[in-house]
């Protein structure tokens, strides 16, 4: 990540990380968000940045609407990301931080209050670049924009889908 960075963005990477942690260590959610606020999130007095994978400027509040979100969600948004998902690519075979990068952008989709869909794909279409160098966030960005047009489907009134 750049020296600084956008808050919304850095909550959205935070809440990639958490989601990866909770499912890797077997934790419950509310620890995981207590570990990243106490330790993971903020400036440390002296420091000014990104030590010890810290991400300083991300937002608190977004940061565990995401993740709280997800962990409740997960039984409607792992079917929806199945159904996105190549017949051939299972979501068990994704690797680990892709399906949280996903789960957490099909979250964010499905947030009525949420940012346009075009936010939400380019946001993790940008995380994913950062986590991954081969085709993952060719791959994001396909399951993303699928989903978004058919979660929110008024907002692509008009436009012809590529294919």
């Amino acid at each position: 990540m750049n020296r600084r960075t956008r808050p919304r963005t850095a909550s959205r990477v935070a809440a990639v990380q958490a989601l990866f942690q909770g499912e890797q260590a077997q934790e419950s959610l509310e620890t995981v968000i207590e570990q990243f606020v106490r330790f993971r999130l903020g400036v440390l007095p002296g420091q000014d940045g990104f030590e010890d994978g810290r991400i300083p400027d991300a937002e608190v509040p977004l940061f565990s609407r995401i993740v709280r979100a997800v962990t409740k969600e997960q039984d409607v948004i792992d079917p929806l990301l199945i159904t996105a998902l190549p017949d051939d690519w299972p979501l068990a075979r994704l690797d680990p931080v892709l399906r949280a990068l996903l789960r957490a952008g099909v979250c964010e989709l499905r947030m009525k209050d949420g940012p346009p869909p075009r936010v939400v794909i380019n946001e993790y279409l940008d995380i994913a670049h950062g986590f991954f160098q081969g085709e993952e966030p060719r791959m994001v960005n396909g399951i993303l924009n699928a989903l978004a047009r058919q979660l929110r489907p008024e907002e692509f009134a008009g436009e012809h889908q590529q294919g």
